[in-house]
Order: C-alpha cells, then sequence, then structure tokens
C-alpha cells in the first residue's frame, strides 16, 4: 500500500519519503530498502516511543521535514488509496497562497465521517462537522495534505490530532483550503474496505493502463496477476483479483473477489472468494474459503475444510471447518 504513495511522490518529483512509525519500524524499513535504490529516493523513519495520533509524529519529523527551501511537503495516511493527484494538489496549493491544502472526496453517507464545510468557487474550508446529524455537505477529508513548513509551528510534541486541533485552527484564520479529488478513493485500513479498494483500484487500471491486467479465457473480470504466479489447467479467476508473485494455483481452482499474496499455494479444484490470503499460505484441494476469510502469514487450510468468514493467526494449520466468523488463534 506505501509503495503506491512512494511511486507517486516520486513521480512528481520527490526526493525523500519519511514514514511515522510506531510498531516494528525494522519490518517496514527493511522491505522498502530494495526500492529505495529502485526508485532512487531517500525513505527514512521517525519512530514514535508512543502513539503519537495523526499531528504528533510532524513535531517529531520536524528535522527531517525543515529545509532551507521553504518549499511544503505532502502528508499522506497511509491506508489510503486514490490516483494521486499529487501534480495538481501542488499546483492547486500555489494557486490559492494558504498555509495548508487538503483533498477532499464525496460519499453517499456523510454522517459516519468528518464532514469539510467548504466554498464551492474557491475551495475555502470554513469549519469541521464531525459525525453530522443533519446535512451540511458530503465532502471528507481524504487523507492527503500538503503543508507549508509553518504549519509544523502550530504543532506541540505530543499526542495530537491534526483533524480536530491542527485544521480547525488554520480554517478559522482562512488559511486552509480543499481540492476535491477526482477518481476512486478508499480508505482500506480494513480487510472487508481493502476488498472494495482492490475492485476501485482494478477499476482505475482498467481506464488508465489496461496492460497491466490479465486476460485469457480463464479469466473475468479485472485481474492483475505477478509475472512469476503459475496458474494451472481449467481454473476460473475473477472478477477483482490480485495474485502475488510466485503464487502457484493448481488446476480447476476458483478465484473471486480476493487477494492471494507471495508465495500462496492453492491446491486442486478450491474455492475462494471475498478472502484475504496471506504470505506462503497453502489452500487445500476442494477447500472452500469464503464470506472476508482472512488467513494470516504461513496458515494451512487442509483438504475439503469450508471456512465462513474465519479470520486465522499466523502459522496456524486449520483441519476442521470453519462454519461462523470467528478468530482462530
Amino acid at each position: 500500500m506505501i509503495l503506491h504513495q512512494i511511486e507517486a511522490l516520486k513521480a512528481i518529483g520527490v526526493s525523500e519519503v519519511v514514514l511515522a512509525i510506531n510498531y516494528q519500524p525494522e519490518v517496514m524499513l527493511n522491505f522498502l530498502k530494495d526500492f529505495e535504490t529502485k526508485l532512487g529516493i531517500k525513505i527514512t523513519c521517525s519512530q514514535e516511543t508512543e502513539p503519537l495520533g495523526t499531528a504528533g509524529p510532524l513535531a517529531l519529523a520536524r528535522d527531517k521535514l525543515l529545509d532551507d527551501s521553504g518549499e511544503p511537503f505532502f502528508v499522506l495516511n497511509s491506508d489510503v488509496i486514490s490516483e494521486y493527484p499529487l501534480k495538481e494538489m501542488i499546483a492547486f496549493h500555489k494557486s490559492h497562497g494558504g498555509e495548508a491544502s487538503i483533498m477532499v472526496t464525496k460519499v453517499d453517507e456523510p454522517s459516519k465521517y468528518g464532514v469539510v464545510v467548504m466554498e464551492q468557487s474557491t475551495g475555502k474550508v470554513e469549519k469541521f462537522v464531525e459525525k453530522p446529524k443533519l446535512f451540511v455537505g458530503n465532502k471528507i477529508n481524504a487523507g492527503i495534505y500538503l503543508l507549508n513548513p509553518s504549519v509544523l509551528d502550530r504543532i506541540e510534541l505530543r499526542p495530537t490530532s491534526i483533524e480536530k486541533e491542527v485544521f480547525p485552527k488554520i480554517a478559522a484564520e482562512n488559511k486552509l483550503y480543499a481540492m476535491v479529488l477526482p477518481g476512486f478513493w478508499m480508505d482500506i485500513g480494513q480487510p472487508r474496505d481493502y476488498i472494495t479498494g482492490l475492485r476501485l483500484y482494478l477499476d482505475s487500471l482498467r481506464k488508465n493502463s489496461p496492460s497491466k491486467l490479465a486476460n485469457g479465457p480463464h479469466i473475468v473480470g479485472n485481474v492483475i496477476v505477478d509475472e512469476t504466479a503459475k496458474i494451472g489447467e481449467g481454473c476460473l479467476i475473477g472478477p477483482d483479483v490480485a495474485i502475488g508473485p510466485g503464487c502457484v494455483v493448481e488446476s480447476g481452482v476458483r478465484l473471486s473477489r480476493c487477494t492471494v499474496m507471495r508465495g500462496v499455494r492453492i491446491k486442486k479444484h478450491a474455492c475462494i472468494s471475498s478472502s484475504i490470503i496471506g504470505w506462503h499460505s497453502t489452500v487445500g484441494q476442494w477447500a472452500r474459503v469464503e464470506n472476508m476469510t482472512i488467513l494470516g502469514e504461513d496458515v494451512h487450510v487442509c483438504d475439503e475444510i469450508y471456512s465462513n468468514g474465519g479470520v486465522v493467526l499466523p502459522h496456524k494449520e486449520i483441519k476442521a471447518s470453519i462454519l461462523k466468523p470467528e478468530i482462530v488463534m
């Protein structure tokens, strides 16, 4: 997920990315090391010893964010995906001359979110309304910001929220502007939303770079398959499926609305839908895995097992069916 953001930042000329991480930063940095040289971008980490909310990490990384140029910097929530129109955002930021720009996206049910009330013509943000009971607008914070360095002077080094404590003050001074995000947007921090996000992302690939999608008689709808994955005879794959590197899908398998991560083996005639299959797991012959089943790393589902929404922690073997959604520890 983070790699998509880093690639988008690199494409518009960003030279350094700082990750604000509280939990196991070495895991993330080891993964990204290869890409640092491949993409030619500096990736460093600002580690929190305690969770600092959404604004505190910026104060912690202050020295990394301030340079002599006075140029603005991007801030992205790592669990949102979109088409990242960052170039357009820079132009928008320069045009309004305010202190901060935020991306907003239109949603059908604004009552579940914090709504951004803004002037249509200029994008100037008037106020924020948290989970409104009455309709005040349908645009919500999309978690992508472009901030002038002066914003850092407004943030203390303590657990603090950029949305609730920092932005309302900037808005009160008429220095906060919002740009409506074109294209798709999804917060994919939850498994169900991740699967929806995968569908939106694949739709966007179909529009913008269809050559990246798989095709053939065994493919239905939008499917992305890593070139190192092997797929057997008589499978039916799609719609909305992603198959990672080194995966082996044996013959007669049915896959729909699912992600199959690196190094997974799916044995003959298994059927997987609306699920996430974690790294290096195996799904046995004639097994049926569905309804938001999530397999952690290195999980082995035996032959002819049924999983209805099981959430399975890493390194487990599943020898009995999971008949209703539950966590297997």
